[in-house]
């Protein structure tokens, strides 16, 4: 920063957005009479997978729930996934992708039983993140589970006020206009979605162009559409943008300073750092990584399945206990 300026920008932590979310996953896991089991399947040689898997069970210990990893040969994660599904005292599983880095790990995804799946990557869940419907079932009970990155991210939105809390829930981002600097199907593309049915304008990017998610001129549509913007580029959306989301994964990319808004929100979800240090210029607050914050939301995530699972059998029970009744 030149001439020794005072930067009027904040940086938040994500360390200090996770506690609050862990202090709502305590609230829940006191209401239990048992821990929760997550099962992590590691299967390929990634350091940041390990780290990953590493962090997963210093905080799922720390904070209460059961964490059992399983490192096997790529070729061996299927019939871990299905032994998984098929154990009893198994409430969760997370696999750490990539495995076969390519439409394998898609296949894989599939198997894991829908009931254990804190990742959200079976296909009813994704259904239903694209088709903006939020749960499960009819009557409300059963809450459908999101992807946790993109939850993740969105998980910090709230915390910077960016969601209009006066609005009704499902639109409280209307009005705001968003910046996703990634489009990978795994976390970008999603994010996009669940920020425009939440009711914003968001400019997608990636190295192919932009494109536009929303849920039509005021918020109308139940569910987002896609427009291509033909001929935009960065420099043409991120200029107009409220806030601005990155996920690149390369270590070349750093993301054009000079394009933000005054007073930007900026928010990195990847491992590389893809803002330099000058952004705090510009931007008003200022997230440089999420990882504690997802690792929360993934047992965040846990916890949902285990309470659904809950609901589900209250729910069948009364309505045998109604279905005897009309018997007699």
């Amino acid at each position: 920063m030149s001439g020794g300026a005072v930067s009027s920008c904040k940086v938040v932590l994500a360390n200090n957005i996770a506690k609050g979310l862990l202090a709502e996953v305590q609230a829940g896991l006191a209401k239990l009479d048992r821990k929760p089991h997550l099962l992590g399947i590691l299967g390929n040689d990634d350091p940041a997978a390990k780290v990953y898997a590493d962090w997963t069970e210093k905080t799922a210990k720390e904070n209460g729930f059961d964490y059992t990893l399983r490192q096997v040969a790529k070729d061996d994660v299927e019939e871990t996934i299905i032994a998984g599904n098929n154990d009893k005292d198994i409430d969760g599983i997370i696999v750490y992708y990539p495995i076969f880095n390519n439409r394998q790990d898609q296949y894989l995804q599939q198997i894991v039983d829908v009931g254990k799946d804190v990742e959200g990557l079976s296909h009813q869940y994704i259904f239903n993140m694209y088709q903006n419907i939020r749960f499960l079932d009819d009557s409300q009970a059963i809450k459908s589970i999101l992807p946790c990155t993109p939850l993740a991210v969105i998980k910090i939105l709230e915390y910077l006020h960016i969601y209009n809390t006066i609005l009704p829930y499902g639109n409280r981002l209307f009005g705001r206009t968003i910046c996703v600097v990634n489009r990978s199907e795994v976390v970008g593309r999603p994010l996009a979605a669940l920020l425009a049915n939440d009711g914003a304008s968001v400019y997608s990017v990636d190295i192919s162009g932009v494109q536009m998610f929303t849920r039509g001129e005021g918020i109308r549509k139940r569910k987002h559409e896609v427009v291509e913007k033909e001929g935009w580029s960065l420099k043409d959306c991120a200029p107009l943008s409220d806030v601005v989301i990155t996920g690149v994964p390369g270590d070349k990319f750093k993301f054009p300073n000079h394009l933000l808004k005054e007073g930007a929100v900026c928010i990195n979800f990847s491992s590389e750092k893809n803002f330099t240090p000058e952004v705090k210029e510009r931007a008003s607050i200022y997230v440089p990584a999420i990882g504690k914050v997802t690792i929360v939301v993934l047992l965040r995530n846990l916890l949902r399945i285990v309470q659904n699972k809950q609901a589900q059998i209250e729910h069948d029970s009364t309505v045998d206990a109604q279905t005897e009744t009309l018997d007699v």
